[in-house]
C-alpha cells in the first residue's frame, strides 16, 4: 500500500508498506539493502532502498520516503525510514521461516511448520515447543536446536537494532551474542572498548564509534587506554613485537587527537594493570605488550635452557655419514656433510638456505643417522601444507605445530607445556620462517631439557604473519649454531624456477626462458590494465590447455595486496565468475559469495575447528535447512554456521604473505605499479619460491626492477637478538 502523509524534516514523504519478496542486497555492515517488495494492488514487484539491521524476505517493510528514476535501475523507493516487521501472511511466515535466518528450518521444514501450526507457529515455538513433537521427523534433538536457535535470533535481533542504532554494522552480532550471551547490550553499554579486544573483526574504530554515540567524551582515560593498546595492537599487527614509547605517544594523539599529557597517563594506566611492559630496546624506552613480551622473553630462556649434548651421546660422523650416503645412494657435498656433522652431534642448531640447496637431503641424512640410533623424532611445521610436504620429503610423519602441541577447548591453551612435555628426543620444524613469536614460545616451553631441537627454514623468505622475525633473529644473534646451505645442485640448477629465485635473492632481475617449453615464464605488460586481462586469460585459457593444469586444483594466483584492481579481493570475485559460475546453492555473508567448488582460505587460527591461518580448502556443499557450509582441506571436512564465514575468504587468488608455508603446480604473480608500496625483494622471492612446477610473473618492467632492488625497508622491531646474546652468550658458531 502507498499513501502520503506530511511530516517528514518539512516534506511530505511517502508512505509504503508491503512484504519483501526478496533482498537483492543487504551489506551487514552498512545496514544498506535493496529489496524487491510485493505492494499490495500493484502488480509489478516494487525496489526499495533503505537501510535495516537485517531483513529477511518474507517480513513486512513500513518505509517513509520519496520515489526516484534512476538512469541504470529505473523507478526505486528510496526510503529515508525503514521498519520491518514479522510477517503475518501464511505465505510470509513461510519465507521467513525458510530462509536459513534460524538454524535447523530450512524451506520444507517451514512448509511443515506452517501447515500443522498456521499463523500461531511463533507462538508455538516460543511456548509450546513440545508441540513440534507432533510433526514426522522431529525428534526432541530437532525440537531443542530449533527453539534454541529461535531464542538466539530473538536475542541477536535486538542487538543488531541496537548495534544500528549507534551507527555501526551488524555482521558481528552473533559473535557479541556468543561472547557476552544476554548480557550484551549492558557490556557493550558499560565500556564499549572492550568489543575490539573481545570480538574477532571489531576493530577499535567501531568500538569508538559506539562509545561517542553513547557519550563517552572524547578525551575520557578509558578512550586514551583503548587507543594506546589499539595502536601497539596496529603495530604488532604489521610484526614488531614492541613500539618506541614516543613513537606510539605520537600515533596515539595523532589517532585519538587528545592531548598527550592524557596519552602518557593512558599509558602509565596500562603499565600498571599489567597490560603493557616498559622494556628499552638499544637504549631507547620502547613499551610490548604483555603478551609479546612473555613470548620473546620465553623464546631466549627456552633456547638457553636446551642447550647442551644431546641426549644420545656423541656420533662419529666420519663412520656415520659415508654409512648414511650409501643408504641413501646419494654423495653429500662439504657443506651438506658439515650440516649433517654439526645438527647430530648438538642440541640446538638452524640450518637455512634457499631451494635446490639440498635442504631435504641434509634433513633426511640426519633422521636417517639419529634414528638408527633408536632415537624418537618428532617432525613438524606451521601449516598444513608445509607438514604434508614435510611428512613425504622425510617419509615420516608430520603435524602442524598446533597439533602436535594439542590444542584444549576447555581450558583454550596447548595439552603440552612445561608441565606436560612433548615425548621425543627429537624435534624438527620445518619453515622456521613462518613461525612468529607466540607459536614459537608455545611450542618450546613443550619442548623437555633432554630433548633436541632441529630448526629448518629460508631466512630470506618473507617473516611471519604474527609479530617477530625469529628465524632471522636467532639467525643473527650468533648465539645458536647455524649451517647456511648455498650451493645448488646440478639437478636443480636446470630450473629455471630456481635459478631465478636464487638471482632475484641476489638482486638480480630473472632471466628470460631461451628454450621451449620452460618452467618460468616472464610476461611484460605495459599497465595495470594489461597485467589483469593477461592473468585472467592466463589462468582460465592458456594454462588448462596448454600445460593440462586444472585452474582451481593445480593453479594458484599470488598478489602483493588485497585491495585494488590487481589486489586478491578484486581477482577472486572475476576468477570465481570465470570458474565457478553456475554452482547452486549460494550463500553470501561478509562481503563474500560462496557456491559448492569455490576455493576457500582460512583466514584467522580456529583451534576447535583444527584449521589455521592460510589452510586452503574447497566449498563442498551448503545446507540450506541447517544454516551450514561444509569446506574441505586435504579430505578433513569442517562445518562451518554461516555466522562463522567472516573466517574464510575466496583463494583463487591469494596474497603471498598467505602463501607462505605451501607450494602449488603452478602459481601466476601480478606485480605492477598500484603494488609500489609492497614491491620488495623477498616478497617477489617467497612468491616465485611457492611453484613446484611452472611460475608465471606477469609485471611492468618498471615494478618488476622495483621489487628485485629493494631490500626490506621495515626491520621489524623486537628485542630477540639481544635476548639471545644475553641468555646465551659465547656460543657464536655459524657455518
Amino acid at each position: 500500500m502507498v499513501s502520503q502523509t506530511p511530516g517528514l524534516e518539512g516534506t511530505a514523504p511517502e508512505h509504503l508498506h508491503g512484504s519483501v519478496e526478496r533482498v537483492t542486497f543487504h551489506s551487514p555492515e552498512s545496514g544498506f539493502c535493496v529489496l524487491r517488495v510485493k505492494v499490495r494492488g500493484q502488480r509489478e514487484l516494487v525496489t526499495v532502498i533503505g537501510s535495516a539491521a537485517s531483513v529477511t524476505p518474507g517480513e513486512y517493510v513500513e518505509c517513509a520516503g520519496a520515489w526516484t528514476n534512476d538512469r541504470q535501475h529505473g523507478l526505486q523507493f528510496k526510503s529515508q525510514h525503514l521498519r520491518i516487521v514479522p510477517p503475518t501472511t501464511l505465505e510470509g511466515i513461510e519465507k521467513y521461516l525458510g530462509s536459513g535466518m534460524v538454524k535447523g528450518i530450512g524451506p520444507h521444514f517451514a512448509r511443515k511448520l506452517v501447515r500443522a501450526f498456521g499463523e500461531q507457529v511463533f507462538a508455538v515455538i516460543e511456548q509450546e515447543p513440545e508441540r513440534l513433537l507432533e510433526l514426522e521427523g522431529i525428534g526432541p534433538k530437532r525440537k531443542e536446536r530449533v527453539t534454541s536457535a529461535w531464542a538466539e535470533q530473538k536475542v541477536i535481533r535486538e542487538i543488531m537494532v541496537f548495534l544500528q542504532s549507534h551507527g555501526v554494522g551488524t555482521a558481528r552480532a552473533v559473535r557479541i551474542y556468543k561472547t557476552y550471551g544476554e548480557q550484551a547490550v549492558e557490556r557493550v553499554r558499560e565500556n564499549p572498548y572492550r568489543l575490539a579486544l573481545d570480538i574477532h573483526g571489531i576493530g577499535f574504530k567501531t568500538a569508538d564509534a559506539i562509545a561517542q554515540r553513547l557519550g563517552i567524551p572524547h578525551d575520557a582515560l578509558i578512550r586514551a587506554q583503548a587507543g594506546v593498546r589499539h595502536v601497539l595492537q596496529e603495530i604488532a599487527g604489521d610484526g614488531h613485537c614492541a613500539a618506541y614509547r614516543e613513537s606510539l605517544r605520537e600515533s596515539a594523539v595523532k589517532l585519538l587527537e587528545i592531548p598527550p599529557e592524557i596519552i602518557e597517563q593512558a599509558i602509565g594506566e596500562e603499565l600498571a594493570a599489567g597490560s603493557l611492559v616498559a622494556e628499552p630496546i638499544e637504549g631507547k624506552p620502547a613499551l610490548f605488550l604483555a603478551a609479546l613480551h612473555r613470548a620473546e622473553r620465553g623464546v631466549a630462556e627456552h633456547l638457553a635452557r636446551l642447550g647442551g649434548a644431546p641426549g644420545w651421546g656423541p656420533i662419529a660422523t666420519e663412520r656415520a655419514i659415508p654409512w648414511v650416503e650409501r643408504q641413501t645412494g646419494l654423495t653429500l657435498s662439504e657443506s651438506q656433510r658439515a650440516a649433517v656433522a654439526r645438527a647430530v652431534n648438538g642440541k640446538v642448531t638452524v640450518i637455512t638456505g634457499g631451494p635446490g640447496v639440498g635442504k631435504t637431503t641434509v634433513v633426511n641424512s640426519i633422521l636417517r643417522i639419529i634414528r638408527a640410533k633408536g632415537v624418537k623424532v618428532l617432525l613438524c611445521a606451521p601449516t598444513g601444507r608445509a607438514a604434508k610436504r614435510l611428512s613425504e620429503s622425510t617419509g615420516c610423519e608430520a603435524s602442524t605445530i598446533h597439533r602436535l602441541l594439542e590444542f584444549d577447548p576447555r581450558t583454550l591453551g596447548f595439552k603440552h607445556h612445561q608441565d606436560e612435555p612433548l615425548d621425543g628426543e627429537l624435534v624438527v620444524v620445518d619453515e622456521v620462517s613462518m613461525v612468529d613469536t607466540v607459536l614459537m614460545n608455545q611450542l618450546l616451553r613443550a619442548v623437555p631439557d633432554h630433548c633436541a631441537l632441529l630448526l629448518v627454514g629460508d631466512v630470506d623468505q618473507l617473516p611471519s604473519v604474527g609479530p617477530g622475525a625469529v628465524l632471522s633473529d636467532i639467525i643473527a644473534s650468533g648465539a645458536v649454531p647455524t649451517v647456511r646451505l648455498t650451493e645448488i645442485f646440478r639437478q636443480a640448477a636446470s630450473s629455471k624456477i630456481i635459478v631465478n629465485a636464487h638471482r632475484i635473492n641476489r638482486g638480480e632481475l630473472p632471466e628470460r626462458s631461451a628454450s621451449e617449453p620452460s618452467d618460468f615464464y616472464f610476461i611484460a605488460s605495459e599497465t595495470p590494465e594489461d597485467i589483469h586481462d593477461k592473468l585472467l586469460a592466463v589462468v582460465t585459457e592458456r594454462l588448462p590447455k596448454r600445460f593440462g593444469l586444472h585452474p582451481i586444483d593445480e593453479v594458484q594466483v599470488l598478489t602483493p595486496m588485497n585491495g585494488g584492481g590487481l589486489g586478491a579481493r578484486a581477482l577472486n570475485v572475476e576468477l570465481q565468475q570465470r570458474l565457478n559460475p553456475r554452482s547452486e546453492p549460494r550463500v553470501t555473508r561478509f562481503g563474500w559469495t560462496y557456491a559448492p567448488g569455490d576455493k576457500v582460505i582460512q583466514t584467522v587460527n580456529n583451534y576447535d575447528k583444527e584449521v589455521f591461518n592460510g589452510d586452503i580448502g574447497r566449498v563442498v556443499r551448503i545446507d540450506e535447512e541447517e544454516g551450514l557450509v561444509v569446506i574441505d582441506y586435504d579430505g578433513r571436512h569442517v562445518d562451518y554456521e554461516t555466522g562463522e564465514l567472516d573466517e574464510v575468504s575466496l583463494a583463487y587468488a591469494t596474497t603471498v604473505h598467505k602463501s607462505q608455508g605451501s607450494e602449488y603446480p603452478a602459481v601466476v604473480i601480478p606485480i605492477g605499479m598500484p603494488h609500489y608500496m609492497l614491491l620488495e625483494r623477498n616478497l617477489l622471492y617467497t612468491a616465485v619460491t611457492r611453484g613446484k612446477r611452472l611460475v608465471v610473473v606477469i609485471a611492468q618492467p618498471k615494478a618488476l626492477a622495483i621489487a628485485v632492488k629493494r631490500l626490506g625497508s621495515g626491520k621489524r622491531l623486537t628485542h630477540l637478538q639481544q635476548r639471545l646474546r644475553q641468555a646465551l652468550p659465547g656460543r657464536e658458531q655459524d657455518l
